[in-house]
């Protein structure tokens, strides 16, 4: 697949006015720049992400209610249930604070949805048979609730209150929960997912006990919570970006030196390097979390993390890791049936969604499958799996098309929606798939420019071959953990040359390995999955990421290739 390219201006005034007030080279400057930060201080801050640095965790809407009511259920020993989700947002969400409650006064229990049986989030069966298996006194939903008005209300009925900590969408008929805190509702905190929510919770408790000199609240210390908030926040493919950035970057060398049982087995079997990044965290140890709760139930992921005896931390990390190996089977087999089924009839001039359905598809993976038919052929993907009158599916979105607005504009054909802008599910009776599917086809072409449906490729700056040093390399590493919202420097190398004969590497030979040359300046060049792709014959820029290959104990410049184009 080919990209558009955008190449960012360059603001010669901003980049020259950071590099006088902060230590940095020309090109972290115009990164900084492209991302936003164009005062230095703001810069600054960016750069030496510190604690200090979040906001009052009450600037949240609602939170001081949902404080009180907490209090007001501790003071009355009322048993608060945390309903969570099956994702890694949720598990880390749920163990966030029952590790933090228990040790502030609280009674905690937990209860986490079944996939298979009782669907997402605050659903009408999930919640009899919490209540069934908890004396509830208090309801704290996390990283599900918002758009369910009616078990809300069921609740209410049963003489329950709910308190509501999520992140996705709030529709303008929101639930009447006792309270409801979500970044939805308010303009600040936007970036959060339900794992920063959970942790701002728990400081939201700190700050109120130490307020009243309760001594627990004096000793305990949130700072141990940031290794599960950095896990479910990058995880969650939201923006790294404001609070993100700083629960992040502080979190993560907490979770590379953690001491908690679960995830010290769970890096053993993902064979996680020592130093934990986004990477670890969002192929090798997320992954695996999710697995369970793909699968079956989220269970196993929640004792993983909840866990001190080191022995039985080993056995379940070694059981989500099995579960990993069937998911991403199931998962394969899922992506070549829909792919070589749609290569055959895709039409790029009128399929401007796609929609897929099969009641022999496992409702576990389709949001993974999704993922990759979007990323397939740049359009936005359903996938639908199930059984009976109900099925149940996934969808993943291209930029600049919002799904859980799309899914509202199909209401009438829908069981059941929810989610974001770039992720969203849904429930559906299968007669109408077809349906949908044409409906959301409809959406896409009126919403969407042409251009739009050519995936974009963001680059930072135009540099030549022998600016791409070592150095530069790892002053670029302040930008770190890349991801949503902080994309890795990705620059332009300009006027180059293959050298030498390229050649096919890994185990099925798809990996690309090639050197190139400038101006008697050459640079290994890898190119992932593209043993199959066309290579230039002259001169030619190249789009990629510059990166440190370390290899037998030595070190040396990488391209990792993205696209090329003529010079």
């Amino acid at each position: 697949m080919r990209f558009r390219w955008q190449l960012a201006l360059r603001d010669s005034a901003a980049i020259d006015a950071l590099c006088r007030s902060l230590p940095i080279s020309d090109l972290v400057a115009q990164c900084l720049v492209n991302r936003g930060h164009r005062e230095p201080e703001a810069a600054d801050q960016f750069l030496q992400p510190r604690l200090n640095h979040l906001a009052d965790p009450f600037l949240l809407p609602n939170m001081d209610r949902a404080v009180d009511r907490l209090l007001q259920a501790r003071e009355a020993d009322e048993l608060v249930v945390i309903f969570g989700d099956y994702d890694v947002d949720g598990v880390t969400s749920t163990t966030i604070l029952l590790d933090a409650m228990p040790r502030l006064g609280w009674r905690v229990e937990s209860y986490l949805p079944n996939r298979m049986d009782e669907g997402y989030g605050l659903g009408r069966d999930a919640l009899e048979n919490c209540l069934e298996q908890h004396a509830v006194g208090l309801l704290l939903a996390v990283d599900c609730g918002s758009t369910s008005v009616e078990s809300i209300a069921w609740l209410q009925e049963q003489g329950i209150d709910t308190l509501v900590f999520d992140h996705h969408q709030v529709p303008e008929n929101a639930p009447a929960a006792h309270a409801l805190v979500n970044p939805q509702l308010g303009d600040r905190f936007q970036e959060l997912c339900s794992a920063g929510l959970a942790f701002k919770l728990a400081h939201a408790l700190v700050k109120r006990g130490r307020d009243n000199n309760e001594r627990a609240a004096l000793d305990y210390d949130v700072r141990q919570l940031l290794d599960l908030v950095a896990l479910g926040t990058i995880a969650d493919l939201v923006p790294l970006t404001d609070e993100n950035r700083i629960l992040s970057s502080t979190g993560l060398p907490r979770l590379s030196g953690t001491g908690r049982p679960g995830l010290v087995a769970l890096k053993e079997v993902a064979q996680c390097r020592r130093e934990i990044g986004a990477y670890e965290v969002g192929f090798q140890l997320g992954p695996r979390l999710n697995a369970a709760g793909r699968l079956e139930t989220a269970t196993e992921a929640l004792e993983l993390l909840v866990e001190q005896d080191p022995a039985k931390a080993r056995s379940l990390a070694g059981n989500l890791d099995e579960h990993n190996t069937e998911r991403r089977a199931i998962e394969r087999r899922i992506v070549e049936h829909i792919i070589n089924d749609l290569r055959e009839r895709f039409d790029p001039e009128q399929d401007f969604a796609i929609v897929q359905g099969d009641a022999d598809w496992h409702i576990g993976v389709v949001g993974i499958v999704a993922s990759r038919v979007s990323k397939e052929f740049y359009r936005p993907a359903f996938v639908i799996g199930g059984e009976g009158d109900e099925w149940r599916g996934s969808g993943r979105s291209i930029e600049g098309f919002d799904l859980a607005a799309a899914l509202r504009e199909c209401d009438d054909l829908l069981l059941k929606h929810g989610g974001h802008a770039m992720a969203a599910g849904l429930s559906i009776k299968p007669d109408q798939v077809s349906a949908f599917r044409e409906r959301l086809n409809g959406i896409v072409r009126r919403e969407i420019q042409p251009d739009q449906l050519i995936p974009p490729l963001r680059l930072d700056a135009e540099v030549t071959l022998d600016q791409v040093s070592m150095g530069t390399i790892d002053a670029l590493d302040r930008l770190r953990p890349f991801g949503q919202g902080n994309p890795s420097v990705q620059v332009v190398v300009k006027s180059l040359q293959i050298a030498g004969r390229p050649r096919a590497i890994g185990k099925e030979e798809n990996h690309l390995r090639f050197s190139v040359r400038s101006r008697g300046v050459s640079a290994n060049a890898i190119w992932w999955n593209g043993a199959d792709k066309p290579l230039p014959q002259g001169n030619f820029d190249l789009a990629c990421v510059p990166e440190i290959n370390e290899y037998r104990g030595e070190r040396s410049v990488q391209l990792k290739v993205l696209d090329w184009r003529d010079a």
